[in-house]
């Protein structure tokens, strides 16, 4: 009988070797990885909204992709811009996440623009209203806008800026209504590729990064009445320059926002250099 019971305690300590190492292996597999929004080939599960057309109105074939990209074009508007602001909406909103698109700015910008501001200016909106929700007529989601801008060779012009379309924000403890704040990030010229990283924690934080660097971070995004932002849709636009996206992909962290230490790991284990604290 004793001999029986050594050999079951042998057993059952292997047993638990298999399942601490079964488990460790499993523990792994939860951690969130980059899922891609963008899958390179179509523009599945997004949806176009473009000033004076109806939800899913792809005018002059503006958001296409092709060569794997994501492209935004204008030559099939035969009189122009015509201030006909467009934006291209992810199907599912998000409350937490790390988001992260890789952008740049080609060709010339199309006729009947704007004006100078929108050369080499795209953006990606977050915390955005449901595209359902707007007007026919309307140029801009209520949102937040991680404005992106390119360079124009003589000057500095930084990009992963902060735009507020219909919203507020709070800096440093302050209630900012300043329509459009710039980055610390330096300029890009020319057709490089530039990847920018949003950090986004419900209403608590959201942060810009440009080549791992913070170069802006807010908090308490809201309405123009005050209505506290947590959780939104999020959309590329059009603004009349011609802009590749090569990728744009995200981690919901949504799961984890309530564990600060957890979630800074997981930020950590996806080569993030961002810190959750204040610099």
């Amino acid at each position: 009988m004793k001999f029986i019971v050594v050999m079951n305690n042998t057993f059952l300590k292997a047993f638990l070797s298999f399942v601490a190492i079964f488990c460790i292996g499993c523990s792994s597999k939860e951690n969130p990885e980059w899922q891609q929004l963008f899958n390179g080939e179509n523009l599945d599960n997004w949806n176009v909204k473009i000033r004076g057309f109806d939800l899913g109105d792809n005018f002059g074939n503006t958001f296409r992709v092709e060569d794997g990209n994501l492209q935004v074009r204008y030559d099939q508007y035969e009189n122009g811009f015509q201030e006909k602001f467009g934006h291209l909406f992810y199907k599912d909103s998000f409350s937490s996440y790390l988001l992260a698109v890789e952008y740049r700015f080609v060709g010339d910008q199309v006729s009947n623009n704007p004006g100078s501001w929108a050369f080499r200016n795209n953006g990606v909106m977050v915390h955005g209203q449901d595209p359902a929700t707007m007007e026919k007529d309307q140029d801009f989601p209520t949102s937040i806008e991680v404005q992106l801008l390119g360079g124009n060779e003589t000057g500095e012009r930084s990009t992963a800026n902060l735009c507020t379309p219909g919203t507020h924000v709070v800096i440093d403890g302050e209630l900012v209504k300043t329509h459009c704040i710039e980055s610390s990030s330096k300029t890009f010229h020319g057709d490089q590729w530039v990847r920018v990283e949003v950090l986004v924690l419900r209403d608590s934080l959201i942060a810009h990064y440009i080549d791992g660097q913070e170069v802006m971070r807010y908090e308490k995004p809201q309405t123009d009445d005050g209505q506290i932002l947590k959780k939104g849709s999020i959309s590329v636009q059009s603004e009349s320059h011609p802009t590749d996206f090569r990728k744009i992909e995200i981690v919901d962290l949504e799961p984890y926002v309530d564990e600060p230490a957890r979630l800074q790991k997981i930020l950590n284990d996806l080569k993030f250099k961002g810190e959750l604290k204040s610099n």
